[in-house]
C-alpha cells in the first residue's frame, strides 16, 4: 500500500535533515568531495537562502541538496557509475519488486531478490514509488552486462540476458548490505572475463549436497560463473552410476543431489563443468578393473593410469563419459589428460615398451608414448562429439612437439609450471588456443598443503595476481589477452581430513572474493586490503 502525499512530503523532509549521511554510501566513485561537488554545493546553498528570504514556506528541492553520490560498493566493484544527486534506494513497507511487461522469463532473478530484500514480489504490473524494476533491454552489451537506474525513489535493472539482469540485483544487494542504500545514479558493469569461478574436487574430500550449493549462492552474489567439478580419482568415485556402480565411492552424491546442484546453477546462472580425468587419475575406477592398470617393464602397477593400449580401456572411460555427458547439460566438460604416470619417467619408451611399440604401430617411426597419450585425449573428445560439448584439459596434458597433434579447440587450463617438461603459458598461446587461468601460485587451496602450498589468504591474488599472470609471478604480454577467458579458483584435497567442510567454507571465503574482484573489474582495486576484508565482511555473509 502506498503512503499518503502528506506521509511521502513528511518522509522528504526527515531526508532532507539527514542528507549528509547519505555520502556515506560509497567509498569509491565519481565526484563525491571533488572541487565541483563543493561548488555545486555552494551553489545549492545560495539557492536555498534566496528562496527562503522570499518563500519561506517552499521547501528546497531535493536534487540540489543532496551531496553527489558515490558508487554502490560490493565485491566485485562496478566498472562505471554515473552519479547524481538524490537520496538514492532502500527498501520500505511500500517497496516491491516487479517485473517488466514482456521480461516475464526474470520472474526467479526477481522473486529470489524480493526474498533477500525482504520486499514483496508483485510479478509483472507497472512500478509503483519504491520498487525495483526488471527488464530486458536489447543492445549491444554482453550477455552478462547490465544497467542498473536508481532516481526518483525507484531503481530499474535491465539487460540483453537474463544473466545480466540477475548480475545487477547481485549489486543492489550487496550495496543495501554493505551501507543500506543503493546510490543515486546510473551504474553500467559488465565482466572483463567471461569465464570466472571455483573448481572443486569432490572426488578425493567429500562435500556434502548443501555444502556444495552453499558455495554456489555464495559464488553467485560474487557474479562467478563456473562451477568446476572434479569427482573422480585415484581416492575416490563420487556420483553415483547406472553403467558401472561397481566403481562408486560408499560417500557419494545421487544423480537426484546433482540434478538439484544443476538446477540452481541454471537459476543462479552457474555452468557446472564435470571432469572425469583420464588416461590419469583413474584409481578409483581401476580397483575395480585392475586388468586395466598400467604396469611398467617390470610389471609394477602404475599408480591412477590405465592401459591405454587395451581397447577395453577405452571402452569403459567412454561408457562412463556418455553417461555423465547426458546428466550434465552444460557447454563444457574436462577431459582431464594431465600427470599421466607413464609420462613423468625419464624414459617412457625404455619403461612402458608395450605402450611404445603401439605408438609405432599406429603413429609411425617416429611416434612416442606421449603421441598414443595425445591421440587418446583426441579419441575421449571424438567419442563425447553428438553431445557438442566444448572441451577443457589441463596444460600438462598437451606436450611439445610429437606426430599427434592435439586437437586444436582443445581450451587449456594452465596450472602448473612445477610438471616434468612443463611448457610455459605462451606455448599454448601461441598456438591460438584459449587458456583460462588455474595458477597454482596464486590460485590453489590444497587441504594439508603439501609441497609447499601454502593456503592462500586472498591477500596476494587481491594485491599481485591478474588474469595474465598464468604461471609464477610474471605476466604473459598483453597481446595475449583475448585468449585468456579467465580463472577459477580451485580447492583440492590431497589430504582430505586436514580440514572440515566449514574449515574449507571459511578459508576460501576471502581468497574467493579477491578472485572474483579480479576477473570481473580490470581496474587497479581502490580499497586496501583490510578495506576490503572489512566489506567482504559485509557482502559475502550468509542470508
Amino acid at each position: 500500500m502506498s503512503p499518503s502525499k502528506g506521509a511521502r512530503a513528511a518522509g522528504a523532509a526527515v531526508a532532507l535533515a539527514a542528507a549528509v549521511s547519505v555520502s556515506a554510501c560509497g567509498s569509491s566513485g565519481m565526484g563525491s568531495g571533488s572541487p565541483g561537488d563543493a561548488r555545486s554545493q555552494d551553489a545549492s546553498t545560495s539557492g536555498q537562502a534566496d528562496r527562503s528570504a522570499t518563500s519561506p514556506t517552499t521547501s528546497p528541492s531535493p536534487t540540489r541538496s543532496y551531496p553527489l553520490s558515490t558508487a554502490p560498493r560490493g565485491i566485485p566493484s562496478v566498472r562505471k557509475h554515473e552519479a547524481a544527486r538524490g537520496p538514492g534506494w532502500r527498501p520500505a513497507s511500500n517497496s516491491g519488486v516487479v517485473i517488466a511487461k514482456g521480461s516475464e522469463g526474470l520472474a526467479d532473478e526477481g522473486k529470489l531478490l524480493a526474498k533477500e530484500l525482504k520486499i514483496g514480489y508483485r510479478g509483472a504490473v507497472a512500478a509503483g514509488p519504491g520498487d525495483v524494476e526488471l527488464a530486458l533491454k536489447s543492445g549491444s552489451g554482453s550477455a552478462e552486462s547490465y544497467t542498473l537506474t536508481t532516481s526518483g525513489g525507484r531503481v530499474r535493472i535491465t539487460g540483453p540476458d537474463q544473466a545480466g539482469v540477475f548480475y545487477g540485483t547481485r549489486t543492489l544487494k550487496q550495496s543495501i548490505r554493505a551501507d543500506g542504500v543503493m546510490p543515486e545514479g546510473v551504474v553500467q558493469d559488465s565482466p572483463a572475463r567471461p569465464q570466472r569461478g571455483l573448481n572443486l574436487d569432490i572426488a578425493r574430500k567429500y562435500y556434502s549436497p548443501g555444502w556444495i550449493e552453499a558455495r554456489m549462492r555464495e559464488m553467485a552474489d560474487l557474479k562467478l560463473n563456473m562451477l568446476g567439478l572434479h569427482f573422480s580419482d585415484d581416492q575416490g568415485f563420487r556420483i553415483e552410476s547406472t553403467t558401472h556402480p561397481e566403481i562408486v565411492s560408499a560417500q557419494h552424491l545421487s544423480k537426484a543431489d546433482v540434478k538439484k546442484i544443476l538446477e540452481l546453477g541454471d537459476q543462479l546462472h552457474i555452468t557446472v563443468v564435470p571432469e572425469i580425468d583420464s588416461p590419469g587419475h583413474l584409481g578409483a575406477v581401476l580397483r575395480a578393473h585392475p586388468s586395466l592398470q598400467l604396469r611398467n617393464v617390470n610389471g609394477v602397477a602404475t599408480k591412477g593410469a590405465i592401459d591405454i593400449s587395451q581397447p577395453a580401456a577405452a571402452k569403459l572411460v567412454d561408457e562412463l563419459d556418455r553417461e555423465f555427458a547426458q546428466l550434465f547439460h552444460g557447454p563444457y566438460w574436462n577431459l582431464g589428460a594431465d600427470e599421466y604416470q607413464a609420462l613423468v619417467v625419464a624414459n617412457p619408451e625404455a619403461s612402458y615398451p608395450k605402450l611404445a611399440k603401439l605408438a609405432v604401430q599406429k603413429y609411425g617411426p617416429n611416434a612416442k608414448v606421449q603421441d598414443l597419450t595425445t591421440a587418446w585425449t583426441n579419441d575421449r573428445a571424438a567419442a563425447l562429439a553428438p553431445y557438442k560439448k566444448k572441451f577443457k584439459v589441463w596444460n600438462d596434458g598437451l606436450f611439445r612437439g610429437g606426430v599427434v597433434k592435439a586437437d586444436p579447440a582443445l581450451e587449456v587450463q594452465y596450472w602448473t609450471g612445477r610438471e616434468i617438461g612443463a611448457r610455459p603459458p605462451v606455448e599454448y598461446l601461441n598456438e591460438g588456443r584459449k587458456v583460462v587461468n588455474f595458477n597454482d601460485e596464486y590460485l590453489y587451496y590444497v587441504l594439508g598443503q603439501p609441497n609447499n602450498f601454502i593456503y592462500p589468504t586472498g591477500k596476494r591474488i587481491y594485491e599481485e595476481w591478474t588474469p595474465l599472470v598464468l604461471r609464477g609471478t610474471t605476466p604473459v604480454p598483453e597481446r595475449y589477452s583475448k585468449q585468456i577467458q579467465g580463472g577459477l579458483f580451485a580447492v583440492w584435497g590431497d589430504f582430505p581430513n586436514a580440514q572440515t567442510q566449514d574449515q574449507v567454507a571459511n578459508g576460501i571465503r576471502l581468497p574467493l572474493a579477491a578472485t572474483a574482484q579480479k576477473l570481473w573489474n580490470p581496474a587497479k582495486p581502490t580499497l586496501s586490503w583490510s578495506e576490503f576484508q572489512s566489506l567482504a565482511a559485509k557482502v559475502t555473509s550468509a542470508g
